[in-house]
């Protein structure tokens, strides 16, 4: 059933990952709970780059009562990053977009029509809280489609209240949600249970996107270890990832 794991991707060298875009990190400086500074961006980006990434979708988080980040600081904040890179030589296209926690805050915003800060044209980042399932998916999800955004939900496998039934990841499917899995969700770094979740989703082909969700070294040296990368390759290379013009 499942025998596209099996298919090979060879245009990726061993020990770098089947895809070179991450389009979900927090390797801004400096404005959540990613990189404090700079030194800790340039480093994060330098390991990113040794894994075979190219081009960074950088993704901080906005969230009502706890980072308030817009354009101008995000804008910052890439700036600052993009012209450490230069100095430092990496290499490295580094954009920004955000995390929208799918809380009151973001409500008042897309009330207000105000521009939301996307992936690639009208492809919006979000998530849910970790604490408690929203009771209003649907309104959430009818809101963002009829404002013109494809939202895309970051690691439903890491939400355990979807771990009770998961056909509920269909539902979020039929109401409009782009799935996007960790990829450290695979090897367990979250939880048995987290990894269960991941494997359903990839086996029952709903994941649509990928990502790091990188914030800091600890979760770059599990990212990089050898036995994350014969996972990553078993789920991951039987497709081009990440291609957000296709979506």
């Amino acid at each position: 059933m499942f025998s596209f794991f099996n298919k090979k991707n060879t245009s990726f060298p061993a020990g770098q990952f089947q895809f070179d875009t991450d389009i979900h990190s927090h390797i801004l400086p400096g404005i959540d709970d990613g990189s404090p500074n700079l030194e800790t961006s340039l480093q994060l980006i330098s390991g990113l780059y040794a894994l075979g990434i190219r081009k960074c979708v950088a993704t901080p988080h906005i969230i009502g009562d706890l980072y308030r980040n817009d354009a101008n600081s995000i804008g910052a904040a890439l700036e600052e990053t993009i012209e450490g890179c230069l100095q430092a030589g990496i290499d490295m296209k580094i954009t920004a977009a955000a995390e929208y926690m799918l809380d009151d805050y973001f409500m008042q915003l897309l009330r207000q029509k105000k521009p939301l800060l996307c992936l690639h044209k009208n492809i919006l980042l979000t998530e849910f809280p970790f604490t408690v399932q929203p009771d209003n998916i649907e309104d959430l999800a009818f809101n963002m489609l009829t404002e013109g955004y494809k939202p895309v939900l970051a690691h439903p496998e890491r939400y355990f209240y979807f771990h009770r039934n998961f056909n509920f990841y269909n539902r979020l499917k039929d109401l409009g949600f782009i799935l996007q899995v960790n990829l450290l969700s695979l090897t367990g770094y979250y939880g048995d249970a987290v990894k269960k979740a991941a494997i359903h989703l990839f086996k029952n082909d709903m994941v649509s996107l990928v990502g790091t969700d990188l914030h800091h070294h600890k979760h770059l040296a599990a990212l990089a270890n050898s036995s994350s990368q014969r996972i990553f390759s078993k789920y991951l290379s039987h497709k081009d990832w990440n291609r957000l013009d296709e979506l």
